[in-house]
């Protein structure tokens, strides 16, 4: 325990750190083809207000544990739950925490990896080196193995920094070079043929389908799961902040803008599936339904590129550079939660301990990757249908249930004294308490159901 904590230097760092943790693959690729298969407008319609009435509070939840207990989820679940029964309860969930992180990044290094390899394909094809370019993005294990190492080892050389100069100065960096590239690759797709569709079947209301049960459980899942809430990396990340800061502001702003990206992803993603089928490429499945995720991504959009002729170089190399920013903003909160509590719980230092749990997670998606067909789907499901939607629940109990309302209404009070008689003061501890539980039971039932 006698390690320093790091502390976000600036208001900016922050929210670029946290608006990137959330900011991640499946927000990019999964939030636009989401739209456009439940309603469009409607989708968004619904998407927006459940941000705000699910994502948000639950987002609070997390960074007043964090901030109030100034440690790790374990440590902090313990200090919430204090000398009561639930002690060991917190402990439990702390460690559940830092064991789903640690799956999900096993399973995202692996994809990440995939992104990077694309990243190189425009500019083997631009050199004259084709068999190079089919190596990386032919499905293979010497490959897999190759870009998960590479990306694993960005990760922990970030999270050796720690947080100021490490997770802050990156975000920092990562973040608005991300939001360039969104913004000019935008501009390119929009203007070619077959884009007004796209923006069409994304942004033109249909209202008959915002009461239609489906959209809005599947709008309420996207909320939730898009805030990267859960799994510890916010209460981490809320343990952070300096006492001087306006929590309740900082939320409200990390809310912000990954709502902001996730539009400007499907402002993205969606023209460009239409312009692809202009030009000749399939984007619906035999069932009649939009192409998602990792076909769309790598099938999709790569046949999309080459038919763009000499551009198509610059736009795929653009492309999944983008993609792999998000990746790696989001993998840097991931790795944190184990680092941090390897550091505070066993006083180990930060170099050792990020070489450690990096080392270990790699070796999971090691495994995986040679037992592929049968470990990858089950990962993905155990961590993010199933750990993750119970641990978001506990967070939730634990900010309503166990943690005194007077200690919640201090914590957002700091550096805020007015915010104790403010609308948010007045509703949100009932809320978190009652509501935000009830929503994420439905989420996860849901799941269940299939």
């Amino acid at each position: 325990m006698s390690a320093p904590r790091g502390e976000f230097s600036s208001r900016l760092g922050f929210i670029m750190a946290a608006a990137g943790s959330a900011v991640g693959l499946g927000n990019i690729w999964g939030f636009p083809t989401q739209t456009a298969s439940n309603g469009g407008a409607a989708f968004l319609l619904v998407y927006l207000i459940l941000a705000f009435c699910l994502a948000y509070p639950a987002l609070m939840a997390e960074l007043v544990i964090g901030r109030y207990a100034k440690a790790n989820s374990v440590t902090a679940l313990r200090k919430v739950a204090g000398d009561g029964p639930f002690v060991v309860f917190g402990a439990l969930t702390g460690y559940a925490g830092i064991l789903t992180a640690s799956l999900i990044l096993s399973f995202y290094a692996i994809v990440a990896g995939w992104m990077l390899a694309f990243t190189i394909a425009p500019l083997s094809n631009a050199a004259g080196s084709y068999a190079m370019s089919d190596w990386v993005t032919a499905f293979s294990i010497e490959r897999n193995l190759a870009f998960t190492a590479v990306f694993m080892l960005l990760t922990i050389a970030i999270i050796l920094g720690g947080v100021a100069d490490g997770i802050e100065r990156w975000c920092v960096r990562l973040m608005p070079s991300m939001l360039v590239l969104f913004g000019l690759l935008i501009v390119y797709v929009l203007f070619q043929e077959g884009a007004a569709a796209g923006v069409r079947a994304y942004l033109v209301p249909d209202f008959s389908r915002v009461t239609d049960p489906k959209l809005v459980i599947s709008a309420m899942g996207q909320a939730f799961f898009s805030m990267s809430l859960g799994v510890g990396t916010m209460l981490i990340y809320g343990s952070y902040v300096s006492d001087r800061e306006n929590l309740v502001s900082l939320g409200r702003s990390v809310t912000l803008v990954d709502i902001g990206i996730a539009f400007t992803a499907g402002l993205l993603i969606i023209p460009a599936m239409y312009v692809a089928e202009y030009n000749g490429v399939a984007i619906y499945d035999a069932a009649g339904k939009l192409i998602a995720e990792d076909t769309l991504i790598f099938t999709v959009l790569p046949a999309l590129f080459d038919t763009m002729g000499g551009a198509g170089t610059f736009v795929a190399f653009a492309f999944f550079v983008l993609m792999s920013i998000a990746a790696l903003t989001s993998s840097i909160s991931m790795l944190e939660v184990p680092v941090a509590f390897a550091v505070e719980h066993h006083d180990i230092g930060r170099r050792a301990a990020t070489f450690l749990v990096g080392g270990a997670i790699t070796l999971i998606s090691v495994v995986i990757i040679f037992n592929f067909e049968k470990l990858f789907g089950l990962v993905i499901a155990v961590a993010t249908r199933y750990s993750q939607p119970l641990l978001g629940l506990m967070m939730c109990v634990f900010a309503g249930w166990i943690l005194h309302r007077k200690t919640l209404i201090n914590e957002i009070s700091k550096h805020d004294t007015q915010a104790v008689d403010g609308l948010f003061a007045r509703i949100w501890p009932a809320y978190v308490r009652f509501v935000c539980p009830a929503l994420i039971v439905i989420v996860f039932a849901q799941t269940l159901l299939g």
